[in-house]
């Protein structure tokens, strides 16, 4: 299903936003030609997980890359600028995530590009936008939770600020490109114009926050206050949290603790009639939580809440999750394959299309593996 046939899409990202934006139009049926520094590349290329490696190239620039073209080139030579500025004359969208004033320094800033194709629908990714004190500094995953305050909102209330364990803001921040993108093609559709579509991390992160923060806004300015006992959100009453179980753990959402005491037969929780007190003293009701489900298996919690409608889940380890038939069903993994022959097993676009599933083959490129054909191909050199 190629939603996005047609469209030309230029990504001069690196790492993981932008990259991850070009990759997601990519998959929605768009052609990407990802121009890449000669004998460099995307720099992610080397960025390992793991000291993981496949063909050369780290599975963090494989999973975020496949269904691309790699044009190699060196934006500091005249030749390869004006090779590059002939494609941007034919493209529908570019993507770029510099730092701000790079892509003004190359000349492929949105106002220089804009009047040689003032069709072109321009993606911009920056860590912290393009004005105050913040603005130059590294546009890094880990950095910008940290300056956001979300790290305040993990662990337990002993425990120091901790991070998310994926690169949510980099992933959040894609997200909001590809919609921005998308609106502005809409909109082209209609007008006929372009347009420039700016995210930066920093308000990614912000807006990742939003029901936090609105609370923030209008409970008098109270700081978040984390539960010492098994902390699943910060603002949230018990039993919300994961929980130790006899053979393995059990995730437990919002509930009644009255109903919850019930199914598990924990006289201890019926005391706590007055639903103010689920969160007024959760960490009380927690504790008993912590030793009442230790007296029996996951599974024979499960058999109990799921048949009563208690929200409430399994916890599972990646092993035991592609074991389960529910992984299984829903065939999140596919295999795909360089023009080498080199293969790769990774997860495929979560959209369904009219019920069908967006599966594509093709792996992430060599570096410059079609400058070639993007060269003769439009025309760009001799």
């Amino acid at each position: 299903m190629k939603l996005l046939d047609g469209l030309l899409v230029l990504d001069f990202g690196q790492f993981l936003a932008a990259p991850f934006a070009a990759m997601r139009l990519a998959d929605l049926g768009a052609r990407v030609i990802k121009i890449e520094r000669s004998e460099i590349g995307d720099l992610s290329r080397k960025l390992t997980l793991s000291n993981l490696v496949v063909d050369g190239d780290s599975t963090v620039f494989h999973s975020m890359n496949r269904n691309k073209e790699s044009y190699a080139a060196n934006l500091k030579n005249p030749e390869d600028v004006k090779a590059v500025m002939k494609l941007v004359e034919k493209a529908d969208v570019l993507i770029e995530g510099f730092r701000p004033g790079t892509m003004a320094k190359l000349g492929l800033d949105y106002d220089s590009v804009k009047k040689i194709n003032p069709r072109l629908v321009y993606g911009s990714v920056t860590g912290y936008g393009n004005e105050g004190p913040w603005k130059d500094k590294p546009g890094q995953d880990m950095l910008v939770q940290s300056l956001s305050g979300m790290p305040w909102l993990n662990g337990n209330r002993d425990q120091p600020p901790l991070p998310f364990g994926l690169s949510v803001v980099d992933m959040f921040t894609s997200a909001n490109l590809v919609q921005g993108i998308l609106a502005a093609l809409v909109r082209r559709g209609t007008t006929g114009e372009g347009g420039l579509v700016e995210v930066s991390l920093i308000e990614s992160a912000l807006d990742l926050q939003f029901e936090v923060l609105t609370t923030h806004l209008n409970d008098g300015g109270k700081l978040p206050e984390r539960s010492e006992v098994n902390n699943g959100h910060a603002y949230l009453g018990a039993p919300y949290g994961i929980y130790e179980t006899k053979d393995g753990f059990i995730a437990l959402a919002m509930g009644s603790i009255i109903q919850l005491g019930e199914l598990l037969e924990c006289d201890e929780l019926l005391n706590y009639q007055d639903s103010k007190t689920w969160f007024d003293k959760r960490d009380e009701i927690k504790r008993i939580l912590v030793g009442h489900l230790k007296l029996k298996e996951t599974k024979e919690w499960l058999q109990v809440l799921e048949a009563a409608d208690y929200w409430c889940a399994d916890v599972h380890t990646m092993e035991t999750l592609m074991n389960h038939e529910g992984f299984k069903a829903l065939e999140m993994v596919q295999e795909v394959v360089r023009k080498n022959g080199a293969t790769l097993r990774t997860t495929r676009c979560p959209i369904r299309v009219n019920g069908q599933r967006l599966f594509k083959a093709n792996a992430a490129p060599v570096l410059g593996e079609d400058t070639d054909h993007v060269n003769k191909e439009f025309h760009l050199k001799g």
